[in-house]
């Protein structure tokens, strides 16, 4: 049998032991459902977001770090066009299959199967041809998979999963920049509608480093990164608050829309601005007098005020244009601060900025829970930590702190033990290791 152990080694570090037992499990029942063959596991990371939290979908700034908490999909293609899906997590997730072609049926809102049926029809009509199908047995579930509804994009991390297995049965030879699109366009098709940053960490992580991403295409559609190594000495710890969310809520489509109404308002005085960055260096005191607290969706309409297509927004939302425009113009500010303080080692100052985007999170987006700001205050409260705030879309998920190796017990129990004392509730934290992006793992 082929040693998985060796293979792993250089994806999971000091882990691989233990992941290598939860890959033969994997293979095992793949084998029992599907029959015997050639099995093909892919894989595709979670993430957290040190900083820049809803920047992305405004041409913004982000630093997201890929978990060693993943999805995986193994898979065997098939002749007859069809998917045949199956989860470890068979409660959850039912039996779902589907035919390949350019225009694929989604299937109800919130199912599992549109995941796979967004890529499979991405991919489809980019080649000009339907891309085989596979059997496909999906493998998440706690404590190596990537925690559901949490903020550390499971969804996302099952679409790219689902994506790299479809270019690789069709032979497609893809780049990070174009599979990212084509896995954010996927999402498009389940409902939601956000940037490109979970797409391009889960592919193009490297181990030990975040992603420093530049949500700006370039006049060649490319996008600016750049890997910056996280601090010596420190630990990325991620608190789950097991507060969760829906991520096609019309909460997250309100703040898109509210971004793209301060958009619109702006060009009336900055003629040619088509996204929030294009003024990043202006005065932000001459800017906000042109945006409103607040304005329904009908009213902006009626005052020719463009918001594009905005799927399960009421025309009766209210939309905090201005306090919604101030957090991504604070929070590009924070981005390039935070990188320019990792660069130099200055890690309280990247502890300060932490503390500021939950601030403007909580106060500005409104994206925060107690649940959320009780961890953060007791993450606070432990010596030495640099920093706590939310990762995610919000309304719930986690918090991340960066914890000093030898405060990590310490932190842990404290931490827990507020949590637990003011909520009733029992959070889950993890000390994370930055890995690296998805891809093709053992054929075997």
């Amino acid at each position: 049998m082929i040693d998985l152990s060796s293979r792993l080694e250089t994806i999971y570090g000091p882990g691989a032991e233990v992941q290598s037992a939860r890959y033969r499990s994997a293979l095992d029942v793949f084998r029992e459902r599907y029959g015997p063959g050639l099995v093909h596991t892919f894989r595709a990371p979670g993430r957290v977001n040190l900083i820049g939290e809803h920047t992305d979908y405004n041409h913004g700034y982000v630093l997201p770090v890929a978990l060693d908490r993943d999805v995986l999909l193994l898979a065997r293609p098939r002749s007859d066009g069809q998917v045949h899906l199956a989860n470890m997590e068979s409660g959850d997730f039912p039996q779902r299959q589907f035919a390949v072609s350019d225009t694929i049926p989604s299937a109800p809102a919130g199912d599992w199967s549109n995941y796979a049926r967004g890529p499979a029809q991405e991919l489809t009509r980019l080649l000009g041809t339907p891309v085989a199908g596979f059997d496909g047995l999906v493998s998440a579930a706690p404590p190596f998979g990537v925690p559901r509804g949490a903020g550390v994009s499971s969804s996302s991390a099952l679409t790219v999963a689902m994506a790299v297995a479809f270019a690789h049965f069709a032979g497609w030879q893809w780049d990070g920049a174009e599979m990212a699109r084509l896995c954010s366009d996927a999402e498009w098709y389940v409902g939601t509608r956000g940037g490109i940053m979970d797409q391009f960490i889960a592919l193009l992580a490297q181990r030990g480093h975040a992603l420093f991403l530049d949500c700006r295409p370039d006049r060649n559609g490319d996008f600016r990164t750049r890997p910056i190594p996280l601090p010596a000495g420190y630990r990325l710890l991620v608190m789950d608050s097991g507060v969760r969310h829906a991520n096609t809520r019309n909460e997250f489509n309100q703040r898109v829309a509210a971004c793209r109404a301060g958009v619109a308002l702006l060009r009336r005085e900055v003629p040619g601005i088509t996204h929030l960055r294009d003024v990043e260096n202006l005065d932000w005191a001459t800017l906000e007098s042109h945006l409103p607290e607040d304005a329904s969706v009908a009213s902006l309409r009626a005052a020719g005020v463009e918001l594009g297509d905005l799927p399960n927004v009421p025309e009766d939302a209210p939309l905090r244009v201005r306090a919604c425009c101030r957090h991504v113009w604070t929070e590009n500010h924070r981005v390039l601060a935070a990188v320019d303080a990792l660069d130099r080692g200055e890690i309280p100052r990247v502890g300060e900025l932490l503390d500021d985007a939950h601030t403007s999170a909580r106060e500005e987006y409104r994206i925060s829970t107690p649940e959320l700001d009780v961890l953060t205050n007791a993450a606070r409260q432990v010596d030495g930590v640099a920093g706590a705030r939310l990762t995610g879309a919000g309304w719930g998920g986690c918090v991340i702190s960066l914890v000093p190796d030898g405060q990590v017990d310490e932190f842990m129990g404290y931490v827990s033990r507020t949590y637990m004392a003011q909520t009733g509730r029992e959070a889950t934290i993890f000390p994370c290791q930055a890995g690296p992006g998805a891809g093709l793992v053992v054929s075997v």
